[in-house]
Formats: C-alpha cells, sequence, structure tokens
C-alpha cells in the first residue's frame, strides 16, 4: 500500500500515534507545509508560482540551476569553467575529512561547486550570470566559488557585459579552506572595483540566505541590490549575535524589509518579477 499524507486540514500526528489518521487514495508528497503561513499548499502549485507559497508569497529554497530556468531565457546559458575542482589544501577534517565531504555533496547535489557561472540572456539582453547555492556546503565560498566569480567579472569587462550574481550562500567564507577561502572575498571585490571603473552594471540579488563572508563582501557591492522578500541577510546569524553582545535585538533585524528600511539595499523583488526587473535595469541604465 502506497504511503499516504494526512488530510489538509487535519494536523500530522506523530508516526508511533495509535489514533494516527490517514486520508486514502492521496499520495505523498501532493501537499507541503508552508513555514510562512503554516496552510497547506498544493506542491504542484507551489511550483507553478516559482517555489512560492501561493497564500502567503513566502519563498521556498531554489537551486542554482531552477535560478538560471528561472532568470534566463530558455536555452542561452553557457558555463564557463565548468572543470574546475576544489582541492583540500589544509587536509582538513572535523567530522570528516573535507575531500570526503566534497564528493557527498557533488553526489548529492549535482554540482562541481557551490557557484555556477557563465551566460546568458535576459529578455534578449545578454548578460554575464553567476550564481550560488546554498544546498552545497551552503553555499560557502571557497578557493574555487572566488575563481569562478573572478573569472566571470573579468569576461564581463572583457566583453562590455552586465553582471548579474544571484546571491544564497548562508555559509560565508568556507572554513576548511581556511585563509584560502578569506582571501576570495578580497579577490572578487578586486575584480568588481575593476569592473566599476571600466563602467560597468552589477546588479546584486540577495536570496535567503545571504550571510558571512559573502554579505560583507561582493553581494552587497552591486550597484544595484535587490532582495527577495523577508530573505536573511547579514554577517553573523541572529542567535550569534545576541549570545555574543548579550542584547535583544529589533525583530526582523536582518530580513529584507528591515534592510530596505535603513538603505541597505534598493528594492525588494518577488521571484515572479526578477526576470523583468533586471531586463528594466539593463535597458534604464543603457546597458
Amino acid at each position: 500500500m502506497s504511503k499516504v499524507l494526512p488530510a489538509p486540514s487535519e494536523p500530522s500526528q506523530s508516526s508511533g500515534s495509535k489514533n494516527k489518521i490517514r486520508r486514502k487514495g492521496i499520495p505523498e508528497g501532493l501537499w507541503l507545509r508552508c513555514p510562512g503561513c503554516n496552510e497547506a499548499i498544493f506542491r504542484k502549485e507551489m511550483l507553478r508560482a516559482l517555489n512560492t507559497c501561493p497564500e502567503c508569497d513566502h519563498h521556498f529554497y531554489v537551486s542554482a540551476k531552477d535560478r538560471i530556468k528561472q532568470v534566463l531565457d530558455d536555452g542561452t546559458f553557457v558555463e564557463w569553467d565548468s572543470e574546475l575542482h576544489p582541492a583540500d589544501p589544509l587536509e582538513f577534517s572535523d567530522q570528516k575529512k573535507y575531500s570526503d565531504r566534497i564528493h557527498s555533496e557533488q553526489k548529492r547535489t549535482g554540482l562541481r561547486e557551490a557557484a555556477l557561472t557563465g551566460t546568458g540572456m535576459v529578455r534578449a539582453r545578454r548578460v554575464a550570470f553567476g550564481v550560488t547555492d546554498s544546498a552545497f556546503i551552503m553555499g560557502s565560498m571557497g578557493s574555487v566559488v572566488g575563481e569562478k566569480l573572478t573569472r566571470l567579472i573579468e569576461r564581463a569587462i572583457e566583453q562590455n557585459l552586465p553582471l548579474i550574481i544571484v546571491s544564497g550562500s548562508g555559509g560565508g567564507a568556507r572554513m576548511h579552506e581556511g585563509i584560502l577561502s578569506l582571501m576570495q572575498m578580497a579577490k572578487v571585490s578586486a575584480a568588481l572595483a575593476k569592473y566599476d571603473a571600466a563602467g560597468g552594471l552589477f546588479i546584486s540579488v540577495l536570496t535567503n540566505p545571504t550571510m558571512g563572508g559573502v554579505a560583507a563582501s561582493f553581494a552587497s557591492l552591486g550597484d544595484l541590490v535587490f532582495a527577495e522578500p523577508k530573505a536573511l541577510i547579514g554577517f553573523a546569524g541572529p542567535r550569534t549575535i545576541k549570545a555574543t553582545i548579550g542584547v535583544e535585538l529589533p525583530e526582523g533585524f536582518q530580513t529584507s524589509e528591515f534592510l530596505l528600511e535603513h538603505g541597505y539595499i534598493d528594492r525588494i523583488v518577488t521571484r515572479e518579477k526578477l526576470k523583468s526587473e533586471i531586463a528594466r535595469a539593463i535597458d534604464y541604465c543603457g546597458k
């Protein structure tokens, strides 16, 4: 007998409960609980809405590959530097060896690293495009991520292209690579300084989460900084800050909405409007 889910209006019971109620004929996975409004939503409706809740517009996680499909015109993406592969220069080990962790993450996600870069079209406007994926070691920035982003920026200079980077990095700089990872913050930022001097347009898109060294470097350096609704954006997480300084922080102080109010970002853009907003910004800036 195939597994089934409880009816959407009924609270889920623990697997050991003798009174567990099941609705026959509903295959598992058709419904999911939205963490934003706590409503049960039909999975297909969520997917049709670009992985957002049709009830409250909560923005669910989106993989790097799906993000490319959502932002770029169909069939126009050409990947750059796909051959770059992470190494283990420090022979780092915590709960497992870093080399083993890389291998397992590659197998699980289908990605070689936490960043995909290349070129494509946004409503027939050619751009240099990069995206980081929080599913791969929390989208943290190791040597390969930094190198791919730097090369992306350098090609954008050479080819006079608008630059779009979508950040989904909750891990900041990758501790497994130590100072080599921290150096990527300066390297990518220096490349962006050259891009700016060349008159380029950099649109940075912040998604949930964008934290740590990523938020403290390239993600905050856009000529235009867009963010998805209610994205967590900052350096250290709320619990870490509270535990360190012992102060009760303002509610939602690291959300897109709070940061927009305080001038850190330029605009909050929902996922369904992101492609059009990027194209409009490119046209407005004459790029």
